[in-house]
């Protein structure tokens, strides 16, 4: 969300009820030095604030060191977790050898996301009361449901068996609630968001910029009925999105960009091809003091993906150090070394080190982290321009944005729910590849799968794919995936304790 957050972020932080676990007392607020929660919500100012507040969770997509996309990606066969040994990061590194528990599971995959969802819960019960004119009301429900729908879908995607939860809780019933059946949830995600398409807009201004529009919720409506294998439905709403010409500007302005690599320029924010972008700035000033808390505002990917103890060398990328997590498996190394969206995806630090050692005396161009490769994930390597001089934290504030949708993804996920057959899917794959330079091949769901690998690879994706369609035990088996019990995460300890929530099967 473009929007000026630190005006907001510390009063509404105060007020807005947030659940960082089910012990938590999230509705106590001290009064002193801040405001309750009754004397809040009384103006637009209120409102808008409180608005930011729901949105604001959205960042953990790519802010903060326990963020979607290292996660998810060190669960794939196209990344390992890596970092600065075996025990850097307990979640990340267990997630990828499968050993992740109820113990080492970080919290904040079940906490931030019902962040999301009380914090549009409580504004929603308060809007009616606050003097805002009709359409900006009407707009704001419509974000709130399309938020609450984001956030639940994460959650049911990620731990399946989770609490629904529609409007704010006293603290003594947080210890009573119970889990509701994930076709209950998705039930609820196709409300919110089937009552929230017709009050968005169709454009965002700039300064709105990442605010949900009508083609955001319809594309996520379209993604969550393909993960409920209600694939014409799902046909149906990726289409309205896609536009009846693929490769053509769609009808709500969306259209590929014709360089795949212009969608990794840090400055190309919301682009033709965005359509759900998740936001990050570098005038934040995040610290280590809150980082990861929701109030940090840059993109923590960026540092975690580079080469840990970087030298340049002759021709070499002039990269900034980084952490060396995710890096890249050599599988998917050879699965796209001859693609033509290989340097965009990427870098291969192995002949710089070469050229490295073969000085007098021998040199590093860089320090081997755990589980090295060599080989490094290039669309969120940030360049030393991108380092900023704030005040905060140099590592914790770089601004590239990330796409939680964006166009060639819903192309790929609409052919698929096409069944991989028929004119309209293989035009839809036909315009991913021709985009990067690539020839037709027939349309099937293998091939639809392959695309998929290659054009979002490192972007969070290859998890998910891999569990929705049922091939992840066969792909993970040997980092020790099991069939019945991986497909979802353990429920955080905290989160059971004292309450009536139930494990998952076989945790």
């Amino acid at each position: 969300m473009k929007i000026n957050r630190n005006k907001y972020i510390l009063i509404a932080t105060a007020i807005v009820l947030t659940m960082v676990s089910c012990s938590e007392d999230f509705l106590n607020v001290d009064k002193s030095g801040s405001v309750s929660v009754d004397d809040y919500y009384k103006t637009p100012e209120d409102a808008y604030a409180a608005l930011v507040s729901a949105y604001d969770p959205i960042r953990k997509n790519s802010g903060g060191f326990e963020n979607y996309i290292t996660m998810l990606n060190a669960g794939s066969d196209d990344h390992y977790a890596g970092g600065g040994s075996a025990t850097d990061g307990a979640g990340i590194q267990a997630f990828s050898k499968y050993t992740l528990d109820a113990n080492n599971i970080p919290g904040s995959f079940w906490s931030v996301p019902y962040q999301g969802v009380f914090n549009a819960n409580i504004l929603l019960v308060k809007l009616p009361d606050i003097p805002l004119d009709e359409a900006t009301k009407t707009r704001y429900i419509a974000e709130l449901k399309g938020l609450r729908a984001y956030y639940y879908f994460d959650l049911v995607r990620m731990f399946g068996n989770v609490p629904l939860i529609l409007t704010p809780i006293t603290t003594s019933e947080v210890y009573t609630v119970t889990q509701a059946a994930p076709s209950e949830v998705y039930a609820q995600i196709e409300k919110d968001l089937t009552e929230a398409i017709p009050n968005l807009p169709i454009t965002i201004t700039s300064k709105e910029s990442g605010r949900l529009s009508k083609g955001a919720a319809t594309a996520l409506l379209g993604k969550v009925y393909l993960y409920e294998k209600k694939n014409a439905e799902a046909a149906a709403q990726l289409a309205l999105v896609n536009g009846p010409t693929p490769g053509a500007t769609s009808p709500y302005g969306y259209k590929l960009l014709s360089k795949f690599s212009d969608l990794w320029v840090v400055s190309n924010k919301f682009n033709s091809e965005s359509i759900l972008e998740i936001s990050h700035t570098s005038e934040g000033n995040s610290d280590w003091g809150f980082w990861g808390s929701g109030r940090d505002e840059g993109n923590t990917v960026n540092v975690m993906v580079g080469p840990r103890g970087y030298n340049r060398m002759t021709g070499a990328p002039d990269l900034p150090s980084g952490w060396s997590f995710n890096p890249v498996t050599v599988d998917l190394y050879n699965f796209i070394k001859t693609d033509p969206r290989f340097n965009a995806t990427v870098f291969d630090v192995l002949p710089y080190e070469a050229e490295a050692q073969a000085q007098d005396p021998p040199t590093h161009a860089y320090i081997a982290g755990y589980q090295d490769t060599g080989y490094f994930l290039n669309k969120f390597l940030p360049r030393q321009a991108d380092v900023t001089t704030g005040t905060g934290a140099q590592p914790l504030n770089y601004k590239q944005d990330t796409y939680a949708i964006r166009l060639a993804d819903t192309y790929l996920l609409e052919a698929e729910a096409l069944g991989g057959t028929g004119a309209r899917a293989q035009a839809l794959l036909d315009a991913v590849r021709t985009r990067v330079g690539l020839p037709s091949v027939p349309v099937s769901q293998t091939a639809i799968m392959n695309e998929r690998r290659l054009e979002l690879a490192g972007e969070g994706h290859r998890w998910y794919d891999l569990v929705r369609t049922g091939k992840a035990a066969s792909v993970l088996a040997s980092r020790g995936f099991i069939a019945g019990k991986n497909e979802i995460f353990p429920i955080p300890f905290g989160e059971l304790k004292n309450t009536k929530l139930v494990q998952n099967p076989n945790y």
